[in-house]
């Protein structure tokens, strides 16, 4: 049985035929997160060539963000994916219970990702700002909040995951879901990590 396993895993890494490394995850998802990074770039390449024509006032809204929010979140996302890895790790060596914590670890650095995000954006709505202040604040709070609700997705399918693998759906020949979801979650870090500098940093 054991030796089963470790074949299924194998041909579930590589393509023996093909000599092929298999893609981790499901195709339909690196479909859809194909998808949603040449939409989020479409967006950056807006937001770049935009502030390019109104640099000054760009500067100017962008000094109004809080940085040390926006670098506690980048921290936060980042170590959610060392999070995730370690999740996948454990289900290779038959650990889906430890995997299943790792994955709750994510999912709390997401939430405190959420809780840090609503604050910003409660604050700028106290402050009267809305997607019709200027050009900056349109790209900024529609940036912002369109990875918001991907971070919410996120945690959504981390935590169907973190549920299977507790109940054990999940072993070193099987964790083709798993490998999913972190594929996703691993998606909406990247972009965090491009959309943070772009947006708060970079002048």
């Amino acid at each position: 049985m054991q030796t089963e396993l470790h074949i299924g895993h194998a041909l579930h890494q590589t393509d023996i035929a093909g000599g092929k490394p298999a893609l981790p995850g499901d195709l339909a998802m690196w479909c859809f997160i194909l998808a949603e990074l040449l939409v989020f770039g479409i967006f950056f390449l807006a937001y770049a060539y935009t502030r390019s024509r109104h640099v000054a006032m760009f500067n100017a809204s962008q000094s109004e963000l809080d940085r040390v929010s926006g670098a506690v979140n980048t921290l936060l996302l980042i170590t959610s994916s060392y999070f995730v890895v370690r999740a996948i790790n454990a289900i290779r060596h038959d650990a889906a219970r430890i995997a299943s914590f790792w994955l709750m670890a994510a999912m709390s650095c997401g939430l405190f990702f959420v809780v840090l995000k609503l604050l910003e954006f409660a604050n700028k709505i106290q402050a009267g700002i809305s997607m019709s202040t200027n050009l900056f604040y349109m790209f900024y709070l529609f940036l912002a909040f369109f990875h918001f609700m991907h971070v919410i997705l996120g945690m959504i399918i981390l935590g169907a995951v973190a549920l299977k693998a507790w109940k054990g759906a999940y072993h070193s020949g099987d964790y083709h879901g798993a490998e999913t979801a972190a594929a996703y979650w691993h998606m909406v870090d990247l972009v965090w990590i491009i959309l943070f500098p772009l947006v708060y940093v970079l002048h």
